[in-house]
C-alpha cells in the first residue's frame, strides 16, 4: 500500500492510507469524490469534508450491496446534490433571474453509454435524470425506428423527467439561505458595477464631473472586505468516479454553474468529454480509467480535460501523465491562449488486475490522483474494504497563482478478495 502527495512544485507529504488493512472481503471497489474546485475556507471544511464522507459511504454500501460502478456513482452524487454547502441540486447558485438550473451527466465505462441533462429546473437530483437517460438509452431504439436521446435540456428534460417517474420540485425548494443570501449580494455588486460603468461613461461624454462616479465606486470596494468570508459560494461542480468488483469504471458530476449566469447558459458538467469520463480497459487500452471535472465551464469546455486526462492515464507514470496534461492540455492550452487566469480541477483513476501466484486470489491496482489550478479543491476517498472514507483539502502551494499553477495529489491502493 502507498500513499503520495505531491505537487508541480516538488512538496511531498503523506497522506493516510486508502486500505484499513483489514483481511481482505469477498467484494471490492474504490470511489473517490469532490465537492468542488474553487476555494474552501477553513470556517467551512469540517463541512465539505463530512459531505465526502457521507458520499463515499453511500457508494461503499452500493458495492458491497453487488452494484455495479454506475450504480454506486449515481448514490455518492445523490448524497452531494443533496447537501446545501454543494453547488448542484439543493443550494445550486442562481441564475441572473434568481432560478435554479442544474447540469449534470454520467458515464458507464462498461459500455460507454452517457446521459445528460442540462439547464435543468425544477428536478432535485438532476443526476438522477441523467442516469435515467442512460438506462434507457440502453434499452434500444423507441417506437418507429427512434433514436432515445442521451441529453436533453430545459423544459423537455424536465417534462421528460416526470414522464419517467422522477418528481418535480419547485425551485424556491432548492433554494437554502446560503445561496438565496449570495444571489441578493452578488445582484447587489452588479448593480453597483453597471451603475459605475454608466457613470464611467457619462464622464467621457462630458455629461459629469470625472468626480461623479466616485460614491458608487466607493461602494463597490466596500463590498470587498468580507469577499474572503463568502468566496466559498463561488464553487464549482461537484463529482464522483468509482470502479466496482468486477473492474468496471463510471463516472458522474453534477453543477449548479456558474453563479449568475444567463439563463439557458449550459457548462461542462453537461457535456461529452467536458465533465466526466468513464472507460474499461480493451486492446488498445491497457487500464481502465475514470475521471471527474470541475472548474470554470467554459475553459473546460474548450479543452475536452476530461477525456484529455482519460487518454493520458494510459502512459506508464500516471502522476507525470496528469501532470503535463494540466500543464500543457489546460493551463498552456492553445484553445485558451486569450485567458491569463485558467480554472479547473480534476479527480482521476485508473486501474488494472494485478497477476498473483496464487489462483484464488483477485486483485485490482487502482491509482487515484487529484489536480487543479483552483486555490483548494476537497476530495474523499474510501475502499469497500475500508472502515471509513478519508478526506483532504488539496490547497495550492504557497506563493502559487490560481489560474496559472497547479498541485496535483494521490495514491495508490491494491484491492484484493479470495474467490469462492
Amino acid at each position: 500500500m502507498e500513499n503520495t502527495l505531491n505537487s508541480a512544485e516538488g512538496r511531498q507529504d503523506s497522506l493516510p492510507p486508502a486500505n484499513s488493512g483489514s483481511p481482505p472481503h469477498n467484494y471490492l471497489g474504490f470511489v473517490l469524490v469532490h465537492a468542488g474546485a474553487g476555494y474552501h475556507s477553513e470556517s467551512k471544511a469540517k463541512e465539505y469534508k463530512h459531505v465526502c464522507k457521507r458520499a463515499c459511504q453511500k457508494a461503499v454500501d452500493r458495492l458491497k450491496a453487488g452494484a455495479q460502478a454506475v450504480e454506486a456513482v449515481t448514490a455518492a452524487l445523490i448524497e452531494l446534490e443533496d447537501s446545501p454547502f454543494t453547488n448542484a441540486g439543493m443550494g445550486s447558485n442562481l441564475n441572473l433571474l434568481g432560478e435554479i438550473e442544474c447540469d449534470a451527466s454520467i458515464m458507464d465505462g462498461k459500455t460507454l453509454h452517457y446521459g445528460a441533462v442540462g439547464a435543468l429546473s425544477g428536478i432535485k437530483n438532476p443526476v438522477l435524470v441523467a442516469r435515467t437517460l442512460l438506462s434507457e438509452a440502453q434499452k434500444g431504439k423507441l417506437s418507429a425506428g427512434r433514436i432515445p436521446p442521451c441529453f436533453l435540456v430545459g423544459k423537455g428534460a424536465q417534462q421528460w423527467a416526470e414522464s419517467h417517474g422522477i418528481p418535480p420540485c419547485p425551485s424556491e425548494k432548492m433554494a437554502t439561505k446560503f445561496s438565496m443570501s449570495a444571489y441578493k449580494r452578488n445582484k447587489r455588486k452588479m448593480e453597483l458595477a453597471e451603475k459605475v460603468e454608466t457613470e464611467r461613461c457619462q464622464v467621457k461624454r462630458g455629461r459629469h464631473s470625472n468626480d461623479s462616479d466616485l460614491g458608487s465606486l466607493g461602494e463597490v470596494k466596500g463590498m470587498v472586505a468580507d469577499e474572503e468570508e463568502n468566496h466559498s459560494a463561488c464553487l464549482d461542480t461537484v463529482g464522483v468516479i468509482v470502479v466496482d468488483q468486477e473492474g468496471n469504471v463510471a463516472a458522474a458530476v453534477s453543477s449548479g454553474g456558474l453563479a449568475m449566469k444567463h439563463p439557458g447558459r449550459v457548462g461542462q458538467a453537461a457535456l461529452f468529454g467536458c465533465g466526466c469520463w468513464a472507460q474499461n480497459s480493451c486492446n488498445a487500452n491497457p487500464y481502465s480509467t475514470a475521471v471527474s471535472t470541475s472548474g470554470c465551464g467554459e475553459h473546460l469546455m474548450r479543452t475536452m480535460l476530461a477525456r484529455e486526462c482519460s487518454s493520458a492515464l494510459q502512459a506508464e507514470d500516471a502522476h507525470q501523465a496528469l501532470l503535463e496534461t494540466m500543464q500543457n492540455k489546460f493551463i498552456s492550452s492553445s484553445f485558451l491562449a486569450g485567458e491569463d487566469c485558467v480554472l479547473g480541477g480534476v479527480i482521476v483513476l485508473r486501474c488494472c488486475r494485478c497477476v498473483e501466484t496464487s489462483p484464488d486470489i483477485q486483485e485490482l491496482l487502482v491509482e487515484f490522483l487529484w489536480s487543479h489550478t483552483t486555490e483548494s479543491m476537497c476530495v474523499g476517498y474510501m475502499s469497500a474494504q475500508d472502515s471509513k472514507a478519508k478526506t483532504h483539502i488539496s490547497r495550492l502551494p504557497p506563493g502559487a497563482v490560481a489560474g496559472q499553477s497547479l498541485a496535483i495529489e494521490g495514491g495508490v491502493c491494491r484491492l484484493g478478495s479470495k474467490s469462492d
